[in-house]
């Protein structure tokens, strides 16, 4: 007949990991009393994500441990260091091997045995673990006690005794293992309640990428797949992968208006929880449209966010004050918020990131992507690319925001085409085009496309001066719009040539 068990209440329950985003993932965080596998190649950042869990243990006054086997104390200070942070409250015990120590009393000069080798190394991490009675540890690292067990099964009976041990301590443990074998051990993805594996990814070109993905974590529905990473100065911060399905609806409200002839086309201006895929060739005036709808919001008192792929914030904030729009008063009172993207050094999940950051916290109504072309490019494969931004659209519709997309089609006149198919997860679509009438290269702009309702299907001219934005009447001479290559048959008279904007 079984004994009853006695458990505590506080039994795997979540502890907070002290990296931000991680809690997310893990729903809370590491599972109390446990111990949790974090595995990858040297340089992937686990000694990072171990110090970050013990400095929040060591801030909420828990005794805290870093046993270290690679790594001595004053490496471990060093890297504390150039992350602004300091490691008092956290106790850190360098386990040395006999054979490796300078003490000649440790020096085994007879006998060099891998049993007494690995017996005194983790007789000596249990002493301190006695000791110390901490609620938090770091072990770092396995692959040492790996080599010296000399063999699987061996390895593994060991990694069993010292979970075993922590459980009966009361101890949440991270086990560090950087995957130095030939082959990954599987056996510890067994042993552990929770499995996490940090990956780091090099481009052809720009900086590197990062990821992790939680393989692991009995009794929890994590949230699963890849998620982007970084380490910066302050430690590693984690961007949980975007789940649109996780966040509610909002009330979406009345209109956006630009105040321009662009309000005509799209049956009224931009609805409210929709996204407007602006395509052309470069310099048609996608940009400027964008920044029409934008300066409009910010006049009514709305937040915007415009992320910048393809020019600096500088040139954006000049070329629209040129066109009447000055955006710098909004920038200086935090109503926009510009962001200049580096695409060699995103990752989609930091751009989702920022995202729904300014959507949340800084309450934007209004998001312009501006390009995604330039977006492509920092991808990995197109796919991903589309996957992603479903994902974002899906989100951003729910929220209630209005989404501007632009997008460049490669080559300037004649025949174009777009790098990227988005056409089918916009709500609506802005054709621009260039065209030539008199000796004079002009703008044509349409709508081809509106889900939520009625949109004119004329093609007007439209003309972009330093009073802004002016769209002409409906031309209806227009051959070969479509083509990529338009020409007007029309009389001189019905264009904006004529006619002061």
């Amino acid at each position: 007949m079984r004994g009853n068990v006695n458990v505590n209440e506080d039994d795997a329950s979540p502890l907070a990991t002290g990296v931000e985003g991680l809690d997310y993932v893990l729903r809370g965080g590491y599972a109390k009393f446990r111990s949790h596998l974090v595995e990858g190649r040297p340089g992937s950042g686990k000694t990072t994500l171990g110090l970050q869990f013990l400095i929040k243990g060591a801030s909420q006054g828990e005794n805290c441990l870093y046993i270290t086997l690679s790594e001595s104390k004053r490496e471990l200070i060093s890297v504390a260091s150039r992350h602004g942070w300091t490691l008092d409250g956290i106790e850190i015990l360098e386990l040395v091997p006999p054979e490796l120590s300078l003490d000649p009393s440790q020096l085994q000069t007879l006998v060099h045995s891998s049993d007494l080798e690995l017996g005194e190394t983790v007789q000596a991490a249990l002493a301190e673990i006695d000791r110390i009675k901490p609620q938090r540890v770091v072990f770092d690292s396995l692959s040492e006690i790996r080599l010296l067990s000399q063999g699987s099964l061996r390895y593994r009976r060991q990694v069993l005794a010292l979970k075993s041990f922590f459980l009966l301590n009361h101890a949440t443990v991270l086990l560090l293992d950087d995957l130095t074998a030939e082959q990954d051990d599987l056996n510890l993805h067994s042993i552990s309640h929770g499995v996490i594996r940090m990956e780091q990814l090099t481009p052809i070109y720009g900086g590197e990428r990062r990821r992790l993905r939680v393989i692991k974590m009995r009794g929890v529905q994590i949230r699963g797949g890849y998620h982007d990473f970084v380490i910066r100065p302050g430690g590693i911060t984690v961007f949980p992968r975007l789940v649109a399905a996780e966040h509610p609806e909002a009330e979406h409200g009345s209109p956006a208006l630009s105040g321009n002839g662009v309000d005509a086309l799209l049956g009224g201006g931009l609805d409210r929880g929709t996204s407007t895929l602006l395509i052309g060739p470069s310099g048609v005036g996608k940009s400027t449209i964008a920044c029409s709808y934008c300066h409009a919001a910010l006049g009514r008192g709305e937040r915007a966010l415009v992320l910048l792929f393809d020019e600096t914030d500088r040139i954006f904030l000049g070329r629209a004050a040129g066109l009447g729009m000055d955006l710098k008063p909004f920038l200086q009172d935090a109503m926009l918020l510009l962001e200049q993207i580096d695409p060699a050094d995103l990752s989609p999940g930091e751009l989702s990131s920022k995202i729904q950051f300014a959507v949340e916290r800084f309450d934007a109504r209004i998001v312009v992507i501006d390009s995604l072309t330039g977006y492509l490019n920092s991808m990995s494969q197109e796919q991903h690319l589309v996957l992603q931004m479903h994902e974002i659209l899906t989100y951003l519709n729910q929220k209630g925001i209005v989404t501007i997309l632009l997008l460049a089609n490669h080559g300037l006149i004649g025949q174009t085409a777009a790098p990227i198919d988005m056409t089918y997860l916009s709500d609506a679509v802005m054709l621009l085009r260039f065209f030539e009438s008199g000796g004079r290269i002009r703008r044509a702009i349409s709508v081809v496309k509106r889900r939520v309702g009625p949109h004119e299907d004329t093609i007007r001219e439209f003309m972009v001066s330093s009073q802004g934005i002016a769209v002409g009447e409906p031309l209806d001479q227009f051959r070969g719009i479509l083509t990529g290559v338009p020409f007007f048959e029309g009389k001189q008279s019905d264009l904006l040539a004529d006619k002061k904007p």
